[in-house]
């Protein structure tokens, strides 16, 4: 995780990150009228604040219909110090989300896989390995009712 620190949005950058929320293909031409701000001044601020690490624009996928057909979040237990075991964790291309946290879990994993067996093999020989891992709990997801990245600003 980074620890650089984090620019302060202004309202109208704050305005600018809704809309991409909405549709990250939204034209900047349209952007610019919905904020007040010229086509390129749109843009740039887009530019700035996806450079500064502020924003992603990514096309979010259904993982069912692209053939992985087993989600689970995964708690784990760490002997040493749980932010080296997940900067090694980030390193594992099925994780599509790897925290840190301070409660029965020292991390938290979501794994993205193809089936029961690929989950399996995915925590016996990638995560129970890893030097420091002393414990994994698996939560299988049974159904993806909400996934949203369109939580605002603030």
């Amino acid at each position: 995780m980074s620890t650089k620190p984090t620019p302060a949005l202004d309202d109208i950058s704050k305005r600018i990150v809704e809309l991409l929320q909405e549709d990250g293909r939204r034209p900047y031409a349209e952007i610019g009228r919905e904020v007040g701000l010229s086509e390129a001044a749109a843009r740039q601020r887009v530019q700035r604040m996806t450079e500064a690490g502020v924003i992603q624009i990514v096309a979010v996928t259904d993982p069912m219909q692209l053939g992985f057909h087993r989600m689970s979040m995964i708690g784990i237990r760490v002997t040493g110090d749980p932010r080296e075991i997940a900067q090694e964790l980030t390193k594992v291309r099925e994780l599509a989300y790897v925290v840190v946290t301070l409660g029965t879990f020292d991390i938290l994993v979501e794994a993205v896989c193809e089936d029961d067996e690929h989950l399996i093999d995915l925590i016996a020989t990638r995560i129970r390995t890893i030097p420091g891992v002393a414990h994994t709990e698996s939560l299988l997801y049974a159904g993806l009712y909400k996934d949203l990245y369109n939580w605002g600003t603030r």
